[in-house]
């Protein structure tokens, strides 16, 4: 059994700055950490050898195990161990719980879906199968949730800083978010957000917006929703909700806060019941295979009511970036989630029809590349801040892997 670090207040900062310098190389000397911190040799070889005591580095063959050694003494190497504890994100959707395990690297391991039957999910059963979803992906990975470290769970619903979510007038947002952190427990390090939120963590980590400080992140497949970076800071608010989108009820051309895939379905629908759509692919469809995608790829197709489809929702967007952009004078707009794999042409169309007299420019307007797992990704990213941040305070002799 390994020994425990000491707590936060009594031990040494060479050991955080020796892990944190760990997590953005693949191997690394004393040299190097040297290099990289400023920490005098003695005691960053100090601070190595503490950490891989307890497990969060190994030590590696030294350079002529390795076949690099040429001359004198080989340089002892260390890594941050991967596989010494894990992460999990979860995207808590709707109608949809998709639950990721990965290894300190945030390397993918498992990942587990279920489907949810749509409003009919009690709070208690939801927070169940949460729960369940979750354990499956540890399972499948191998792993229990002993070997957690950091869990995160994107919701969509409001969240503030203590990850619990407001009343909502139809209970929606307590169904969503039905007490998860306190569910979560049994986690060292637990956080819930709101999934928009999460996505452009995702976005800003590994997506369209590296390296961008103003931002806003638009999910929009059934409902909008927003995540808000300024400054580099994701936007929060007393409540969490900072990117809701009810605002849109009042916004003249846009009329509702549902999402862009709703819209094309609910048009397309009407197109077809009212024979508008008569001599369109879309009336071949059967009805629940009329949905928004389908739109999409049939307007990607060439098909004269479906492209309507998209001109119209491209000039929903447009206004909605409008707003976004006056709200929030962000430098970039991405369109995430499920519904961007097909939206190039919307984002087109929405592109054309921004306004031109706004006071402030309008930002750039780009579709994620990142898919239907957004999300998830966005919840391991943030799981891993919060590991890189905290691992040392939460480390002890009971939870290293043997």
């Amino acid at each position: 059994m390994s020994s425990p670090l000491p707590a936060a207040r009594a031990r040494p900062a060479s050991y955080d700055a020796v892990l944190a310098h760990a997590w953005t190389v693949e191997e690394f000397t004393a040299t190097d950490v040297i290099q990289g911190t400023g920490l005098s040799r003695p005691t960053a070889i100090e601070a190595m050898e503490a950490l891989a005591r307890i497990g969060l580095l190994h030590e590696l063959p030294d350079a002529r195990q390795g076949g690099d050694y040429r001359r004198g003494r080989p340089a002892r190497r260390f890594a941050l161990r991967g596989d010494a504890a894990v992460l999990v994100g979860v995207d808590a959707g709707n109608v949809h719980v998709t639950a990721t395990v990965t290894d300190l690297r945030s390397r993918a391991l498992a990942t587990h879906r279920t489907i949810l039957e749509m409003d009919r999910d009690d709070p208690s059963a939801r927070r169940t199968l949460i729960q369940g979803t979750v354990d499956a992906a540890l399972q499948d990975a191998g792993r229990t949730r002993s070997d957690v470290l950091a869990v995160c769970v994107g919701v969509p619903a409001p969240v503030n800083a203590a990850g619990r979510s407001p009343r909502h007038p139809a209970g929606f947002w307590e169904r969503m978010n039905p007490g998860l952190i306190d569910a979560l427990s049994w986690a060292p390090l637990r956080r819930v957000d709101n999934d928009a939120s999460l996505s452009a963590v995702a976005e800003g980590a590994i997506g369209a917006a590296q390296g961008c400080r103003d931002y806003v992140t638009l999910l929009a497949g059934a409902r909008l929703g927003a995540g808000v970076v300024v400054d580099g800071n994701v936007l929060r608010g007393t409540h969490g909700g900072v990117g809701e989108m009810v605002a849109f009820d009042h916004v003249t051309g846009v009329g509702t806060a549902d999402g862009l895939g709703a819209r094309a379905e609910a048009w397309a629908v009407e197109a077809v019941a009212t024979g508008a759509a008569a001599t369109s692919a879309l009336a071949a469809l059967p009805r629940d295979r009329l949905d928004g995608r389908a739109v999409l790829e049939l307007a990607a197709g060439g098909d004269e009511h479906a492209r309507a489809i998209v001109d119209r929702l491209g000039d929903v967007l447009a206004r909605v970036v409008s707003v976004l952009g006056s709200m929030f004078d962000p430098q970039l707009v991405v369109v995430s989630g499920a519904i961007s794999a097909g939206i190039a042409d919307v984002v087109a169309a929405a592109r054309a029809s921004l306004p031109t007299d706004l006071d402030l420019p309008a930002p750039e307007l780009v579709a994620s590349q990142l898919g239907t797992d957004v999300v998830v990704t966005g919840a391991i990213a943030a799981a891993a801040a919060d590991a890189r941040a905290h691992a040392l305070d939460v480390w002890g002799a009971d939870h290293v892997p043997q």
